[in-house]
């Protein structure tokens, strides 16, 4: 059986609530739901954009601890509490992902842990996976049953 490596933010909630930043099984690493906070507060209260970036370096530090890498990422999942900020929120991902393109989904939520929160992200990565942009790319309509 693989080891189980927690990653800890050192974040109030993880011993209270009972979760890590992120958890490494084998060659997979499950990044835990991250909003945008610092010191205990929200960072760039209510700006979708600023909070993406500042959510996605978090998660970069995640992945780096556990041995991966944004390249490894293969999902992610977006929540926003107001499903107008898709694009600005989607402009920040195609900065990282543009190239690496994992599979992702975006949903909209009538709210997170804290009114000036209004992203939430999750990530699944494999280790070694490391999407280059080269990539073979399948158009949907290639694929047949």
């Amino acid at each position: 059986m693989p080891n189980r490596q927690l990653v800890s933010s050192g974040g109030p909630f993880e011993r209270t609530y009972g979760y890590s930043r992120a958890v490494r099984v084998g060659d997979r690493v499950f990044v835990a739901g991250t909003a945008a906070i610092k010191d205990g507060e929200p960072v760039a209260p209510g700006d979708a954009a600023a909070q993406t970036r500042h959510i996605l370096g978090v998660m970069a530090a995640a992945l780096g601890e556990a041995g991966a890498s944004l390249e490894d990422v293969t999902r992610y999942r977006i929540y926003v509490t107001d499903i107008s900020d898709y694009d600005a929120v989607g402009q920040e991902f195609g900065r990282v992902f543009g190239e690496i393109r994992p599979a992702g989904t975006m949903v909209g939520t009538s709210a997170l842990i804290h009114p000036d929160l209004v992203v939430e992200i999750e990530m699944d990565a494999i280790i070694g996976s490391g999407g280059n942009g080269d990539d073979e790319v399948v158009a949907v309509d290639e694929v047949t049953s």
